[in-house]
């Protein structure tokens, strides 16, 4: 009953979550933790940057597939999560955790204590932990051919902006939480401290998407950005698994070997060799890679 339990409440719990995020019904934080409206508030941001002083000016401000993206950005964020990923994932921890106590006896997957550190040191490990689970997770939906037709939906653009950074298949959302479940648990990273970390991230992402072009300067080996992010979606480059995998921060390609810039790439073609096989229609691609015998295609990007 405790597992039913669970996942009804995981729906009642999402539910209201998102109620109180929309009217600020909320009393136990403060309304600039709203992450809807956050999320809103980024996107305007770069909308705003890319309208203003765009780096592509030939690319359409409201290029094809824009509302499609802002679809998903909902979908993905939120309704994703509403219709059912919070219920079942609701009860897939607490099968998980009941099982770690019956077979080893661990109640508490935490495993380093960072409650004595500076509040600035706990964000600054669980952004560099967090990220580097998130890069080499990025490196497996592109190293093997059933993930890569899940991720293939983010590669689908043909014209990079802001929007195009919530362009992407909603079991990439399963794939990531189950491999970064135990990495932040093991941690014990709070919650305030995700939604720093995670608000941060979604401003990387925005921006390393975006049609835009600032320099950094050395800083663009530590953050990503769209100079460097862009040759990632190239439709030809030199590794048939890919390059550029950083989500939030760039340090992990240089150190890794998976760096490549050859120029700023403004102009190059995006996608992947069969892309215009791909499905235009959002059912299509919400289904895609689902089926039992899924398209034979290519790796090559």
């Amino acid at each position: 009953m405790k597992y039913l339990k669970a996942f009804i409440d995981g729906y009642a719990g999402f539910a209201n979550y998102l109620w109180q995020e929309l009217t600020f019904g909320y009393t136990y934080k403060p309304w600039y933790e709203n992450y809807l409206y956050a999320l809103l508030l980024i996107s305007l941001f770069f909308f705003g940057l890319e309208y203003l002083r765009p780096w592509r000016t030939a690319q359409p401000k409201f290029r094809t597939d824009f509302w499609t993206d802002v679809f998903y950005m909902f979908f993905n964020f939120f309704l994703f999560w509403l219709i059912g990923y919070n219920a079942v994932s609701s009860v897939v921890v607490l099968l998980l955790n009941d099982a770690l106590y019956a077979c080893f006896g661990i109640q508490n997957l935490v495993a380093v204590q960072l409650g004595q550190l500076p509040h600035w040191a706990i964000l600054g490990i669980g952004l560099v932990v967090n990220d580097f689970v998130q890069w080499g997770t990025h490196r497996l939906l592109h190293r093997y051919e059933w993930l890569w037709q899940f991720h293939k939906l983010h590669h689908s653009t043909k014209n990079m902006d802001f929007l195009a950074h919530l362009r992407y298949h909603w079991m990439e959302t399963v794939v990531y939480r189950v491999i970064g479940y135990f990495p932040l648990a093991l941690l014990g990273v709070g919650l305030y401290d995700f939604f720093i970390i995670h608000i941060f991230t979604l401003a990387v992402g925005h921006f390393n998407h975006s049609n835009i072009k600032i320099n950094l300067g050395f800083l663009k080996y530590v953050f990503n950005n769209p100079q460097m992010h862009i040759w990632h979606h190239a439709k030809t480059i030199p590794d048939r698994y890919g390059v550029n995998f950083g989500i939030t921060l760039s340090i992990w390609d240089y150190i890794f070997g998976t760096a490549y810039i050859p120029h700023d790439g403004r102009d190059i073609e995006l996608g992947f060799d069969d892309d215009a096989e791909f499905p235009q229609d959002i059912r299509a691609q919400l289904r895609y890679g689902i089926a039992a015998k899924a398209e034979k295609t290519t790796t090559d990007l």
